[in-house]
């Protein structure tokens, strides 16, 4: 039973995590594009939401960009110059530190959601539920450090990893390699594959927004003209000549 039931979470649940996560999103955005932001809650009251804010964002994006490369990376591209276990410690040490920042700025947030009446009326029952699962997701993440401290040969953080190139590459196995893992770390795999399946259904989706923004390092530049008069293009050219006489 224990064993279907893994298959289920992290065999099948994944993809469909992923499926809804990249259809959503494109559905959401060629659909419903008044809906895509952030829904900021800023002129009701700045407040806490400043520090709230810079803290979980500061930390969040650390920890998604420290998560990618560090479970999508294989350990050949990396085992000449740092061990498996080097690696874990400063996963451990950075994603600590990135892990209480956010952690902080999302009970900020959530406190301030739900203390304060008028944003909290002004709120959708997804905002709440959204930071309700972001606050359980990091707490989770924090707890998985005391438990990876007790094996500092980076073997499980070996078999984590393999999970995840297994699934982003459909190869078979991967289910098996979570077998001597944790309820914690499978706690909070299992909601962070939640996260990107309530994803396009939420605020998250100003994030493809904040990537989007990488596109304009490539733009080409815009040609502006004023429209005023509808003047030969030989205007100006005449008017100069005529001013220097």
């Amino acid at each position: 039973m224990t064993a279907w039931i893994d298959t289920l979470l992290f065999g099948i649940y994944p993809y469909i995590c992923l499926s809804v996560f990249f259809i959503g999103s494109w559905m959401r955005f060629d659909r419903d594009q008044y809906t895509w932001k952030s829904d900021s809650s800023q002129l009701l009251r700045t407040g806490s939401l400043r520090w709230g804010s810079n803290l979980f964002h500061i930390g969040v994006l650390f920890l998604f960009f420290g998560h990618t490369v560090g479970m999508l990376t294989p350990h050949f591209v990396y085992e000449s110059f740092m061990s498996a276990g080097a690696k874990q410690l400063m996963a451990m040490v950075t994603g600590g530190i990135a892990g209480v920042l956010a952690f902080i700025g999302v009970t900020l947030l959530l406190h301030r959601r739900l203390s304060d009446a008028r944003i909290r009326a002004t709120s959708k029952t997804s905002d709440i539920a959204l930071l309700w699962i972001l606050w359980v997701q990091l707490a989770l993440g924090l707890a998985t450090i005391p438990l990876s401290a007790q094996h500092l040969d980076g073997s499980m953080m070996l078999l984590l990893a393999e999970w995840a190139q297994r699934i982003v590459t459909f190869r078979t196995g991967a289910v098996e390699l979570l077998a001597t893992a944790g309820w914690v770390f499978k706690a909070h795999m299992f909601l962070g594959m939640t996260v990107f399946l309530i994803f396009p259904f939420t605020r998250l989706v100003h994030v493809w927004s904040g990537f989007g923004t990488l596109a304009y390092i490539a733009r080409p530049y815009q040609l502006v003209r004023a429209p005023r008069l509808n003047l030969p293009a030989d205007h100006n050219q005449s008017s100069n000549h005529s001013a220097t006489h």
